[in-house]
């Protein structure tokens, strides 16, 4: 038997701290108690992520991300936010679900949410001709 998605489960059991919901999407607070006010916002639909998402249901989650992050700092004190998502295991996924954390920021609050690189092992025109689209 397939294992069911965690957030799946959680969001049918209703077993979450619902901080928005409308028909396509809910936001929660993450449970990993690392930064005061920490959000996830999930599509209701099963979408692994960014990269199997169709464009309705993410635009549906883009949509949540921005009233959410507008909130946050219209309404509760914040200056800004952090958006992080991770898509597929080899960027870090732990959730085959796809979602997006929103992190509320103050000046000087002392979190360093960006990543730190090693640096590229590439020049930037090799990597830029096998990107580019078009």
């Amino acid at each position: 038997m397939k294992e069911e998605c965690i957030f799946c489960k959680i969001i049918r059991e209703n077993e979450i701290k619902k901080v928005y919901e409308d028909d396509w999407t809910v936001a929660f607070m993450d449970i990993a108690k690392d930064v005061d006010g920490h959000i996830i916002a999930v599509p209701k639909k099963h979408v692994k992520n960014i990269l199997d998402c169709d464009i309705n249901t993410l635009g549906k989650l883009m949509d949540c991300v921005k009233k959410l992050s507008n909130h946050l700092v219209e309404n509760c004190g914040y200056d800004g936010v952090n958006l992080l998502n991770a898509s597929n295991e080899s960027a870090g996924q732990s959730v085959p679900h796809f979602h997006i954390h929103i992190i509320p920021r103050k000046t000087n609050d002392g979190i360093d949410a960006w990543p730190i690189f090693d640096g590229a092992k590439h020049d930037i025109d090799s990597i830029w001709e096998k990107i580019k689209i078009g």
